[in-house]
């Protein structure tokens, strides 16, 4: 299967209105009101201006099957913007099939052509998985949050890889 990833648009509100109320869950948060999280989904992609993506979305044969919500900083260490991923999900039955994999190569394409120099991440230092994941993407552990970066040959490798991953 092919996996798609791009950003979202304002005619994607209910793909991510369905992979937010998932996440929340997959947290364990308080479960989400379908039609708030639709709503809001709507409101934030419709105010987003399309240089200053926040949301890029993975499609597997035709469903979304995962997102990434990201912010550009500015400016980062020696005055070079960053991009920071906040979240990263991959919904349940799409995992282990390189989707995450595809959403961080997405971003850091994006980057790379933006002139942005590397992507900023943190996760729990409880969350085995994601440390797992980043750790096989290259990414460097910093500080005692578990902050993690992607830069130099592993973002290289990613950005210059392919993004149309068959599974």
């Amino acid at each position: 299967m092919t996996v798609d990833v791009r950003w979202a648009t304002a005619e994607d509100a209910e793909a991510l209105a369905i992979v937010l109320c998932e996440m929340a869950t997959h947290y364990r948060q308080p479960p989400l009101d379908p039609d708030r999280a639709l709503a809001a989904a709507r409101k934030w992609l419709g105010e987003e201006s399309p240089a200053y993506p926040h949301f890029a979305l993975a499609f597997r044969s035709g469903a979304v099957a995962g997102l990434a919500s990201v912010a550009i900083a500015h400016p980062g260490i020696d005055l070079e913007r960053l991009m920071f991923l906040k979240d990263l999900f991959v919904r349940d039955g799409a995992r282990d099939a390189g989707i995450g994999r595809a959403l961080v190569g997405f971003l850091a394409d994006h980057c790379r052509r933006s002139g942005i120099g590397r992507i900023d991440l943190t996760t729990e230092d409880w969350n085995e998985g994601a440390l797992r994941f980043y750790g096989r993407l290259g990414a460097e552990r910093h500080g005692q949050k578990v902050f993690l970066r992607l830069s130099g040959p592993a973002f290289e490798a990613l950005a210059g890889g392919s993004h149309d991953k068959s599974t």
